[in-house]
């Protein structure tokens, strides 16, 4: 067997390895819609895996099906562990699922809805329920001034 040949085979089988997706510890609440794309991307994940069965070079290429797997892991973890969240009570009270417009201590005013950690992503306006800033404005209301670290944050809306 040549060198070459192992090393070779090395290399596939490093690139066949690939981590698990790491699974949160907190609660996995989620909204309608979050519970949807969880739907959605485990949909996906067992079409990845079954694309990748069909690929003849499955032999040699590994690495196309350990993704598929890993992520079939992750979104069947994932949906199992989901608790469908509906926001209620007071309408001014901040809370999961609901969308809250406060202003910093420098003039910004920022709007974020509370979600998922799985649907959550601010460059579309959402965070995570246990984002430090969902932590901290957390069950406050309309006009409360929240700490954080070392600025306030005062609550605008709630919608």
């Amino acid at each position: 067997m040549s060198v070459a040949f192992t090393k070779e085979e090395d290399t596939e089988a490093a690139a066949a390895y690939l981590p698990e997706r790491p699974i949160s510890p907190h609660p996995n609440l989620v909204t309608e819609r979050g519970l949807a794309q969880l739907d959605a991307a485990l949909a996906s994940a067992k079409e990845a895996v079954a694309l990748a069965q069909t690929n003849d070079d499955l032999k040699t290429d590994r690495t196309a099906m350990s993704r598929a797997t890993r992520d079939l892991r992750y979104y069947t973890a994932r949906r199992a562990s989901a608790q469908l969240f509906q926001a209620s009570g007071a309408p001014d009270l901040v809370q999961f699922g609901r969308r809250v417009t406060f202003r910093r201590d420098d003039g910004r005013t920022q709007s974020f809805r509370i979600v998922g950690e799985d649907e959550a992503d601010a460059a579309q306006g959402s965070i995570s329920h246990v984002s430090p800033i969902a932590r901290a404005l957390a069950g406050k209301r309309v006009g409360d001034i929240v700490p954080l670290n070392d600025a306030e944050l005062e609550v605008l809306s709630v919608d």
